[in-house]
């Protein structure tokens, strides 16, 4: 058997399949399906419905944006948010004031509830990832958030900024 010029080898000298750009998105899609519903059945516990933890934890960072600024902050559309919103008021995580300077306008705050469920959030997070990354290395770990950035950066059409080596 002669060994083709470019054909890699693993560790223990089996020869590597080559990885086809064919299994790149159904891959990450299903590894983004898979970790989402993981972090779902988390945020469950708390009461929080898919999507709610985004809207809690930008509120938490910036307090009193429109339902419009919240939807284009969290790429959702508009209508979407509307329902988000008042869902997520009537759970009693979230409240409506009207805009001091501009009557016309409606802020949206977090309620007690909603800062309560912040660190819940956090928490639910921190288990979820902890779970999919198990039995990564820390550079293993560096390695992936470094290639997802710069996926997502490249889909974006956004040049990459050097990081430096690792």
């Amino acid at each position: 058997m002669s060994k083709k010029k470019g054909d890699k080898k693993d560790k223990a000298g089996k020869k590597k399949d080559p990885v086809s750009l064919s299994e790149l998105s159904p891959v990450l899609t299903q590894a983004a399906r898979s970790l989402r519903t993981a972090l779902s059945r988390n945020l469950a516990e708390a009461g929080l419905y898919a999507g709610q933890d985004g809207v809690i934890l930008q509120l938490d960072t910036e307090p009193g944006l429109t339902p419009g600024q919240l939807a284009q902050r969290l790429g959702v559309k508009a209508p979407t948010m509307t329902r988000t919103i008042g869902r997520m008021e009537s759970q009693g995580f979230l409240e409506r004031r009207a805009d001091g300077a501009d009557a016309r306008l409606t802020k949206i705050y977090l309620s007690e509830t909603g800062r309560q469920s912040v660190a819940r959030i956090h928490q639910a997070i921190s288990d979820c990832s902890g779970e999919a990354i198990r039995g990564f290395s820390d550079k293993d770990l560096r390695n992936l958030v470094k290639l997802l950035k710069a996926l997502d950066r490249n889909l974006h059409g956004i040049e990459a900024v050097d990081e430096g080596e690792d």
